[in-house]
């Protein structure tokens, strides 16, 4: 879940302004977690309360998702679009077949609670169907969900592109011309497929993310979406965690330290060949 958190909040700082580098300092005063890092928190939430009976998940999913975006208003940092603004502050919430990367980004968590591959992809349909019902919304997250859950269990990176071209998404990009060309892009199918082409060429955690903030477009959401990857993959060094976490309040932390608790995290931090 952190390795979603770090990438929203590098990218935060490029989001609207991007730089199409990877030589920036990596954690700045002026970045920020926005709504990728509440809605992220918020379905661990939902199916950390589940406790291992998923059958109401959708339920809980709409429950906290509602009760993060009232803790956590739209402002100057945090931003809902607008039909999931909407969906937030509704007495009667339902899906409006958006195909928006919001469904990525947010989705990670379910890969640390599913045991099986048929199990990841229903608790990933339960978490996003509640909102991006369209057919991509649902792809963008369920190929987000498979290729944490297979790093997350030794899987290689050819392993996970092959499963991810096989039966999500071409993923024949060039880094140079991405970098040349990629521009802003909320959309699953414009999103997701580079942000895991970002993580499969890169060598670490950091470098992800900024290979993530190097080819632009929408950037907090792109490294959430790559950087939860990444974290299953590479793991996240633990003074990178540290200061990380200087960017969350008190109840985000509790609910990081939580996380980390129940999937005993914190003594794994990997190397650049992405195993224990």
């Amino acid at each position: 879940m952190l390795g979603a958190i770090i990438g929203d909040i590098v990218g935060s700082k490029y989001e609207f302004n991007n730089i199409k580098s990877k030589d920036f300092v990596f954690f700045q005063p002026d970045m920020f977690f926005t709504d990728d890092t509440v809605m992220t928190v918020a379905i661990y939430d939902a199916l950390s309360s589940c406790k291992g009976n998923y059958s109401y998940l959708s339920d809980l999913a709409i429950e906290k998702m509602q009760e993060y975006g009232k803790r956590y208003p739209a402002n100057g940092k945090i931003g809902y679009g607008g039909m999931f603004a909407d969906w937030l502050k509704s007495e009667t919430p339902i899906p409006y077949n958006s195909f928006g990367n919001g469904s990525a980004m947010r989705v990670s968590a379910v890969a640390y609670f599913a045991k099986t591959f048929d199990e990841l992809r229903a608790l990933s349909y339960a978490v996003t169907a509640v909102t991006h019902n369209h057919e991509e919304g649902i792809k963008g997250a369920e190929a987000t969900a498979v290729a944490t859950f297979m790093a997350l269990h030794g899987a290689s990176k050819k392993e996970i592109r092959d499963v991810i071209e096989n039966e999500y998404y071409p993923l024949d990009f060039k880094y140079q011309k991405l970098k040349e060309t990629y521009s802003y892009k909320v959309s699953c199918q414009r999103t997701v497929p580079e942000a895991l082409y970002c993580f499969l060429i890169s060598n670490s955690f950091e470098d992800t993310i900024r290979t993530g903030v190097s080819i632009g477009g929408d950037s907090d959401t792109l490294c959430a979406i790559a950087g939860s990857v990444a974290e299953a993959y590479f793991g996240i060094p633990r003074e990178m965690k540290s200061t990380a976490k200087l960017y969350l309040d008190t109840f985000l932390n509790e609910k990081v330290d939580e996380f980390d608790k129940m999937f005993s995290l914190k003594d794994k931090d990997r190397g650049t060949d992405g195993r224990v």
